[in-house]
């Protein structure tokens, strides 16, 4: 077995500037098993937050035990050495007799070329054989996340008796606002759950038509509410989405989704916002139709629901979905695949010139 090697890392020297760093790994322990990286996914809503310096770890930190933000304590400073959580790797050695090698694993340890894992503290997924592996990037933390919001609108209609991500979309008429990674993934879940309708919502042309030839309707956020209205007339007083997930980081989005729901729906709220919410009016559609706004975050799911809805679960839920609709989601959402050498000058020139892209994958040469 090899000693110890040299791995590679990216993160973000400075607020605008990635880097590429090396460290070097010991020898594996009792236990442990060594990854090679294949594939690592780009996370945009979550990364270039860092990149930008909004995120808010750079001006706050987060105090678990009474699950505030302090300000003025920051819990990250640059530079970051490591960001990231959308891998795919092979074992290449193993000391665990849970991980073979030569098995191809999804796992979150970010952009490395490889990584010294531990199935005590590491969560690693083995991929089936037939799954191609750059969809691996999904499997870990990306597609759970959006499973969590299916699992969050089953739990608000059916409390804490789930038995299926069906529960809170089956017959039932979709609106998904927002057609990024996690929005159309978020779709294909509803879609492959059963949904009577999944209609996406997005401001960009470049992502409709995306989402389009992924086989939705998609139309601009500015029409959608009336588009709903219309489409889904209940009855008297009585129109609009059956629910909502929101994944879109805009408040203004949060108003629109509102503004789309029937009488006493809920909007399930996946995103990730950095900014105020002046365009966010409660006093409105919220108040006056009796709707609700329930956060899904990967770090939670549905109160109740953990021993039988736990990341394993919700990772598996992910294998099915790739599956079954992987090759649509190869061929349209993944725009960009970088040389991992490459990524720091890709991301600038991303930023600098705000070109269009959806899933930008990094390949770690062999």
């Amino acid at each position: 077995m090899t000693e110890t090697r040299n791995i590679r890392s990216l993160g973000i020297e400075q607020p605008g500037r990635m880097c590429v760093h090396e460290y070097r790994e010991g020898p594996l322990s009792a236990g442990q098993f060594r990854v090679s990286t294949l594939y690592s996914g780009f996370s945009a809503g979550t990364e270039l937050t860092f990149l930008k310096g909004s995120n808010p770890y750079l001006t706050s930190r987060w105090d678990d035990d009474y699950g505030v933000f302090v300000p003025g304590e920051p819990s990250a400073h640059y530079p970051l050495p490591f960001l990231g959580y959308m891998e795919t790797g092979r074992i290449t050695e193993s000391r665990s007799s849970a991980m073979r090698a030569g098995d191809i694993v999804g796992m979150t340890y970010g952009h490395k070329t490889g990584h010294t894992a531990d199935p005590r503290c590491d969560f690693a997924v083995v991929l089936p054989r037939e799954l191609e592996p750059i969809l691996g990037i999904y499997v870990a933390q990306m597609g759970p996340i959006c499973a969590n919001g299916l699992l969050h609108a089953a739990a608000d209609l059916g409390g804490t008796d789930v038995r299926s991500l069906a529960d809170g979309v089956m017959g039932r008429n979709v609106l998904v606002i927002g057609a990024g990674a996690v929005g159309l993934l978020t779709a294909a879940f509803a879609r492959h759950q059963g949904a009577a309708e999944v209609l996406i919502v997005d401001p960009t042309p470049f992502r409709r038509k995306i989402a389009e030839a992924m086989g939705f309707v998609a139309l601009e956020e500015s029409i959608a509410w009336r588009f709903c209205k219309d489409r889904w007339n209940h009855g008297a007083s009585d129109r609009g989405a059956d629910v909502v997930l929101q994944c879109r980081a805009k408040a203004a989005s949060l108003q629109e989704a509102l503004r789309a729901l029937r009488p006493q729906g809920t909007v399930i709220d996946l995103a990730f916002y950095q900014g105020g919410a002046e365009t966010l009016r409660l006093g409105e559609e919220f108040h006056h139709n009796g709707l609700a706004i329930r956060c899904a975050q990967i770090g939670r799911v549905p109160r109740g629901l953990g021993f039988a809805w736990n990341r394993q679960r919700l990772a598996r839920e992910t294998v099915n979905l790739l599956l079954a609709q992987g090759e649509l989601i190869r061929k349209h959402m993944i725009t960009d695949i970088v040389p991992f050498e490459d990524a720091p000058a890709f991301i600038a020139d991303l930023v600098r010139c705000r070109r269009d892209f959806l899933q930008i994958v990094f390949e770690v040469e062999p």
